[in-house]
């Protein structure tokens, strides 16, 4: 890796949090100096303008919590123990979430809808493929014999996806965390009583 390549990941990695935390239009560039020690110069000697920071820090949240689901999925061998294993993911690590500002896909999402037309394909394509994953999980489970065949799973994929980042949403507004375990507790009892046989 070359030196202007660390110095990049080293801006991008000091940004992660102010970004999730302060939102993609509120993260000034002053934020990001004192952020990362270094001078305007250096932040745009690396990057064209803050939206090119905002993009990448983007991808690199969404990386990092797609890395994290991914050692909790890993170690799963049913189809059944995979779905479980997106509400165990948040019931063990939404104090670490809450700490990090919240899901960095929600809150991209909320300002790229109307303000941040450049985030909003970046998160588009996200949420596609968070719902394609979980939608091959359920594939998986309906080959295997573990889930009714007559299920759509695109449709279930999608509710999940709706109640984790409600729940997210409603726990953080509300400083209540009870409010996300009581979504990921729906996502169970529909993982039971419609997906499973």
């Amino acid at each position: 890796m070359s030196k202007a390549e660390r110095t990049k990941e080293f801006i991008i990695e000091k940004a992660s949090t102010i970004f999730n935390t302060k939102g993609y239009a509120g993260t000034s560039l002053a934020d990001l100096v004192e952020a990362t020690g270094l001078t305007k110069g250096s932040i745009y000697g690396n990057f064209e303008n803050k939206d090119e920071v905002a993009v990448a820090v983007y991808e690199y949240n969404v990386n990092a919590l797609s890395k994290r689901l991914d050692d909790t999925i890993g170690i799963k061998k049913t189809a059944l123990d995979k779905l479980m294993a997106f509400t165990e993911y948040y019931r063990t690590n939404w104090k670490k979430t809450f700490e990090r500002g919240g899901c960095p896909i929600l809150n991209a999402s909320i300002e790229a809808d109307d303000n941040l037309p450049f985030l909003k394909k970046g998160v588009q394509d996200s949420i596609k493929k968070w719902a394609l994953r979980i939608s091959k999980i359920i594939e998986e489970g309906k080959q295997n014999g573990e889930f009714k065949k007559e299920i759509n799973h695109t449709e279930y994929a999608y509710t999940m996806i709706t109640l984790i980042e409600g729940g997210i949403m409603l726990s953080k507004i509300m400083n209540n965390q009870k409010l996300l375990f009581s979504a990921l507790d729906r996502i169970e009892t529909i993982i039971n009583m419609e997906i499973k046989k």
